[in-house]
């Protein structure tokens, strides 16, 4: 076993609740299906959103999942010019067998 981090991305059309925690779940459930992983190897998950999504924290789609042991946190991004809006940012660590050649990062709807 290794430790490993996979990053993903998504957006959202509005700063809604509900939105937020949808495309949240989505991402993860991505993550996990692409990288045949488990709760169960999950140990720490980042989120960050940009500065125009308030309405939820998207570590909550987390814990709906089932993820109740495992260290979550969320947090703003840099207000850059330019960047893109609307974006829920992941940074997950694992444990694994698969080597870093093997993992896949994912990046839905507008953050593709």
């Amino acid at each position: 076993m290794r430790v490993v981090a996979i990053r993903g991305a998504t957006t959202v059309a509005a700063d809604e609740g509900v939105g937020i925690l949808s495309a949240t779940r989505e991402l993860l459930a991505e993550m996990m299906a692409r990288n045949g992983l488990s709760a169960d190897d999950m140990i720490s998950v980042i989120f960050t959103v940009t500065p125009d999504l308030r309405a939820e924290f998207p570590a909550r789609a987390a814990r709906e999942l089932g993820w109740t042991d495992v260290p979550l946190l969320c947090t703003v991004e840099l207000a850059v010019p330019g960047a893109l809006q609307k974006c829920i940012r992941v940074l997950l660590h694992a444990h694994t067998t698969r080597s870093g050649r093997d993992l896949r990062h994912v990046y839905l709807r507008d953050a593709g």
